[in-house]
C-alpha cells in the first residue's frame, strides 16, 4: 500500500503495535541465548480467573497465568500455533497491510509434512484446522502482548451503528455524523483511531434493536433530543463497546441503554457495562462502567409501589411473551453474577421469573413511535428511572 494513502495515525499505530509485538517475542529468544527453556506466560482466560472489581464496577482478568512449554508435547502445538500467528500478525503490520481475522486464518493455514529418506510421508500435521482455533490463538496474542487486536490494525465486520450532532476525523477525512440521511455511520472497526473534533450532544442513547435505532432516527429523536444514538445490532462487537466508552470517558457524556425486558436485554446492558466473562481482559478499555439501564424493565410492564405500568391490561395482554424454559434458565444463572446481586437487579430478575413473562422494544414501539420517542425515553431520563 503506497505510503501517502496511509494516515498518520493509522502508521503511528502500526509503529507501536509493531515495536510491543517484536520485542514481546524477542524475550523468547533471550530465554534460548540464556539456555533456558522455551516457555510463554499467558493470563487464564477462564471462569475461574475473572474477577469482579465491585469498587471499580468492571469484570478482570486475575492473577491465574498457564505456562507454555515448547518442549512439553502437551503444549508444543498451542505454543508454535502461536509464534506462527504473532509473526504473520508482525509481517502485516510493517508490510502496511489491514488483515481480516479471516485472512489470517488463511494465511497460517498449511499443513506441516514429516517425511522419510525415501520419500514417504511419516506423519502430516495442520497448523490449524478450523478458524476458531486461530481464532483463540489471536486472543492468546493479546492478552500475552497486552495489545488489543483493533490496535494491531486486523480488521472485523461492521457491526455497529452512531449518528448525531457529532464530526470526527478517521484517516484522513473529517466525517459530520449528523449528515448521514437515512442511514448511518458504521463504526470502524479501530474506533482508537478516530478523532473526535467536536460534539453537541447530552447523552448517548444505545439501542440493542437496529430496526428501532432506525426508527428513533428518522422520528427525529437525537436532533431533539441532543444525543448520540447507537445500535449495538444485538450482542456488541468490540468496536461499539470501545466507541460508547470513549463518548462516556472523553467527553463525559451519559450512557444509557435500551434493551428486550428479558435476560438476554440485561446481560447485552452489564457488556457494555462492566464487560463479558469470556472478554475480561479487555474490560478495562472496552466496558463503560457509569452505563445506566434505561429498560424495557419489568417495572415499565407491571409496575411497583413507585410507578404505574407504561403498558394497560389489554396491552399486556397482546404485547408480553411467555419466557421459554430457555430464557428462565438464563435468567437463574445472572441473578448469581455478583454485578446483578444488587436489590434492584434481584426485584428486576424475580419479577420476570415470577410472571415469567417478557417484552420486545418493539412492543413499546407499537403503542406509537411518537410514544417511544417522546415520552416513554425522555420520561424515563428525566425521572431518573433507570437501573446503574
Amino acid at each position: 500500500m503506497s505510503s501517502e494513502l496511509t494516515s498518520k495515525v493509522d502508521k503511528e499505530a502500526r509503529k507501536r503495535a509493531a515495536t510491543v509485538l517484536r520485542d514481546k517475542f524477542l524475550n523468547l529468544i533471550e530465554q534460548l541465548k540464556k539456555g533456558e527453556p522455551l516457555i510463554m506466560e499467558i493470563p487464564m482466560r477462564t471462569l475461574s480467573n475473572a474477577i469482579y472489581d465491585e469498587k471499580r464496577k468492571l469484570l478482570l482478568l486475575g492473577e491465574k497465568k498457564l505456562k507454555r512449554n515448547f518442549l512439553d508435547l502437551n503444549e508444543a502445538r498451542r505454543f508454535m500455533q502461536t509464534a506462527l500467528m504473532a509473526s504473520i500478525i508482525y509481517d502485516a503490520l510493517v508490510n502496511d497491510e489491514y488483515p481480516t481475522i479471516r485472512d489470517l486464518y488463511y494465511r497460517g493455514k498449511h499443513s506441516l509434512v514429516l517425511k522419510s529418506i525415501d520419500g514417504k510421508i511419516i506423519s502430516s500435521e495442520n497448523t490449524w484446522d478450523e478458524q476458531k482455533e486461530s481464532d483463540s490463538v489471536i486472543v492468546d496474542i493479546e492478552v500475552f502482548t497486552s495489545l488489543l487486536r483493533e490496535e494491531m490494525l486486523i480488521l472485523s465486520k461492521e457491526k455497529g451503528k452512531v449518528v448525531g450532532n457529532l464530526r470526527i476525523r478517521s484517516g484522513n477525512d473529517i466525517i459530520d455524523l449528523s449528515k448521514t440521511g437515512h442511514g448511518a455511520y458504521a463504526i470502524e472497526p479501530t474506533p482508537d483511531l478516530i478523532d473526535f473534533i467536536d460534539v453537541d450532544a447530552e447523552f448517548v442513547l444505545v439501542v440493542e434493536k437496529d430496526a428501532v435505532f432506525q426508527q428513533l432516527h428518522r422520528a427525529g429523536f437525537w436532533k431533539q433530543y441532543k444525543s448520540i444514538l447507537i445500535t449495538s445490532a444485538g450482542q456488541p462487537d468490540r468496536a461499539t463497546r470501545r466507541f460508547v466508552r470513549r463518548l462516556n470517558e472523553e467527553l463525559k457524556l451519559p450512557v444509557y441503554i435500551l434493551t428486550d425486558a428479558d435476560p438476554y436485554g440485561w446481560y447485552i446492558f452489564s457488556v457494555f457495562r462492566i464487560g463479558s466473562i469470556s472478554l475480561s481482559y479487555e474490560s478495562e478499555r472496552l466496558a463503560t462502567p457509569d452505563a445506566k439501564f434505561l429498560g424495557v424493565s419489568m417495572s415499565d410492564i407491571f409496575g411497583n409501589a413507585k410507578k404505574k405500568p407504561y403498558l394497560s391490561d389489554i396491552e399486556r395482554k397482546n404485547y408480553i411473551i411467555k419466557a421459554k424454559e430457555a430464557d428462565i434458565k438464563r435468567a437463574e444463572e445472572i441473578k448469581n453474577y455478583e454485578w446483578f446481586k444488587t436489590k434492584a437487579w434481584q426485584e428486576e430478575i424475580n419479577t420476570f421469573l415470577q410472571k415469567k413473562a417478557k417484552l420486545e422494544i418493539e412492543a413499546m414501539a407499537s403503542k406509537g413511535l411518537k410514544f417511544l420517542a417522546f415520552q416513554y425515553i425522555p420520561e424515563k431520563i428525566a425521572n431518573k428511572d433507570y437501573i446503574s
